[in-house]
């Protein structure tokens, strides 16, 4: 059975709020939490979507339906534990996890696929990182904060899995949340800096990875870059009410 993520796309066409144009990425896509907690119809839907994917079997399907399912799930899921305990400031405030030190809801058993318990850690350091091997998948899983990049607009979907990825890096790196230079001093995503391993493992990997989705405008900026400044990150929660205080 093939994965059918039509409702995934209908919740985000609902519940996805994007930041005016002119904003030019500084502001993530934002979620309104909020509707959606109101909404029994939205909180249904998003469940049977979460448990449309933990009735299929992943290893059945190819390698890029594998990769789009493990992406939508982690974001469908953690839309789904925010909502379940929203209002909070930051996704860090759902101290759910294990462990008597943990924070966030990362660590915490969340779905049941293919006979496995898995967290959402499980899904994007277990399966996405080591099966697949592509740096590109931080750009694609959404954690629900500010410096995060975007939840996407539309499902991954097999057919278009590397436009998809590709145009998410570019957003993500040409945006102040990504990149950030000023009075000569780069400042770039702690992402970088967590995963350095995944991009390289050293500051000249994560500057190539940087080169690499740079537009025009960046590309010239970082020319003579040869370290990073600094590494920074706003885990401030990417909702739709925060709108109301840019205006």
């Amino acid at each position: 059975m093939k994965p059918d993520h039509g409702p995934w796309g209908a919740l985000l066409q609902d519940w996805l709020v994007l930041p005016p144009p002119e904003d030019g990425g500084a502001a993530p896509h934002f979620v309104d939490y909020a509707g959606l907690k109101a909404s029994a119809q939205g909180r249904a839907a998003l469940a049977a979507y979460i448990d449309s994917l933990a009735a299929i079997d992943p290893a059945l399907l190819s390698r890029d339906e594998q990769f789009a399912f493990w992406v939508n799930l982690y974001n469908a899921l953690t839309v789904q534990v925010v909502v379940e305990h929203y209002p909070v400031a930051s996704i860090r405030d759902i101290s759910i996890s294990p462990g008597l030190f943990a924070r966030g809801p990362w660590g915490r058993k969340l779905v049941r696929v293919a006979g496995r318990d898995l967290s959402l850690d499980d899904i994007e350091h277990g399966i996405l990182r080591p099966d697949f091997g592509d740096p590109r998948v931080h750009y694609a899983v959404n954690c629900a904060s500010w410096s995060c990049p975007d939840l996407a607009t539309e499902p991954y979907e097999a057919a278009t899995l590397d436009t998809m990825l590709d145009t998410a890096a570019r957003r993500y790196i040409n945006s102040p949340r990504g990149v950030d230079i000023r009075g000569g001093r780069l400042t770039v995503s702690s992402i970088f800096n967590w995963y350095r391993k995944d991009f390289g493992g050293t500051e000249a990997g994560v500057l190539a990875e940087l080169r690499k989705y740079a537009g025009p405008e960046l590309a010239d900026a970082l020319a003579g870059a040869t370290r990073v400044s600094s590494y920074d990150y706003d885990w401030t929660l990417n909702d739709a009410a925060r709108l109301e205080t840019m205006k």
